[in-house]
């Protein structure tokens, strides 16, 4: 996936001003289109992500800080990577859908944490399932019918009340 300036300014937490003079001092890769419009491609975004410090400037104002909490590396092994579908917030809480391949995955999470996160439709997400316990669960048109037992004579309430 490739990220206009605009986008990538906005995935980076910089400015677009920023963001294109880090292009134009060579410190960002980029490739144009047919009209020589730059864009990003989304593993370069993450490589400015990852780095700790924006790439060095000439002079002028610092660039702005890279995002906090950036994740670099996460132990967990339930990481499902999807596309955002939806994001609503009602009152102190938010609800989530992702699209992941071709099932959805639907969590609620604070206000606060969706804020942060600024979600919006269409972006790329990563679920990160932590639980200690698991359901499995089959459709129903794989289940196999349970077979009916015919009652036994001891087994009938006539044949327990002698």
């Amino acid at each position: 996936m490739r990220f206009t300036v605009r986008e990538a300014a906005d995935r980076l937490g910089v400015s677009y001003t920023t963001l294109k003079q880090w292009i134009y001092h060579g410190a960002v890769r980029t490739s144009r289109t047919a009209g020589g419009h730059h864009r990003i491609a989304e593993a370069e975004v993450d490589r400015l992500l990852v780095q700790q410090a924006p790439p060095p400037r000439r002079g002028g104002p610092k660039p702005e800080p890279a995002p906090r909490g950036a994740i670099v590396a996460l132990s967990g092994r339930n990481q499902l990577r999807g596309v955002v579908e939806e994001v609503r917030i009602e009152g102190l809480l938010g609800q989530v859908r992702i699209r992941i391949g071709d099932q959805r995955l639907t969590a609620i999470v604070t206000r606060d944490a969706l804020e942060e996160l600024r979600l919006r439709r269409g972006d790329r997400a990563t679920a990160i399932v932590k639980a200690t316990s698991v359901m499995i669960a089959r459709e129903a048109s794989d289940v196999r019918p349970i077979p009916r037992r015919r009652p036994t004579p001891r087994s009938t309430p006539a044949a327990r009340r002698k």
